[in-house]
């Protein structure tokens, strides 16, 4: 599996673009969606669908126009449907654009296959309430979104955000994955799990 970070909107949010062989799989593309319509046109990629870890504005800003261009679904946790009618899901506070509106079909936690892979969908709130990440075994892969970032977590004021939620579920759905395995976040570099467990201060054992 190919795995490309392309960071878009004013927050520079990582989306993903995952792709084998002639299919492709969006994660959060949080801003104008061109330079990944550009990659898959002259890549020639069928984009499959389009997931969210979250349904935050930074993550979401893409979906519709991406979703548009290609026929690909999105989907997304039910859990941040709460999220809807809320300036972090809609955009447009603090001189941010207003987030297109769109349709998503319901993702549950469980085992998956996207691109002829296995991926377990983890159930991972505190960032939001309906946070999930997507886990690719075979690929030693995580996908976290604003979950855990490299020696830090994600912030937790926003509508529906809880410190202690949030950190139980970094240390039982993704610090207990292994080591080797790659952390791909919503905003700056990848770390891996072995990296956060023992340097992560949010999260590790000896702490700050």
């Amino acid at each position: 599996m190919d795995i490309r970070a392309i960071p878009l909107g004013p927050l520079q949010t990582n989306c993903y673009l995952l792709s084998v062989d002639k299919k492709a799989v969006v994660v959060d593309p949080g801003g104008n969606p061109a330079p990944l319509l550009a990659i898959l046109d002259q890549e020639q990629l069928a984009l499959e669908c389009i997931l969210n870890t979250h349904l935050h504005f930074d993550h979401t800003a893409g979906n519709a126009a991406l979703s548009r261009a290609t026929g690909a679904p999105i989907l997304a946790s039910k859990g941040d449907a709460g999220l809807l009618d809320t300036d972090v899901f809609r955009g447009g506070f603090m001189g941010l654009p207003v987030v297109e509106a769109f349709e998503f079909e319901i993702l549950e936690p469980g085992e998956r296959e996207f691109l002829g892979e296995p991926c377990s969908v983890f159930s991972t709130p505190g960032h939001s309430p309906g946070g999930v990440s997507f886990y690719f075994p075979r690929q030693a892969a995580v996908f976290v979104g604003d979950l855990v970032f490299q020696r830090s977590i994600g912030r937790t004021d926003f509508v529906g955000g809880n410190l202690e939620t949030l950190l139980e579920s970094a240390r039982t759905r993704i610090l207990n994955l292994p080591d080797a395995t790659v952390i791909y976040s919503g905003h700056g570099d990848a770390t891996t799990v072995g990296e956060e467990r023992l340097h992560n201060p949010y999260l590790s054992e000896s702490g700050f």
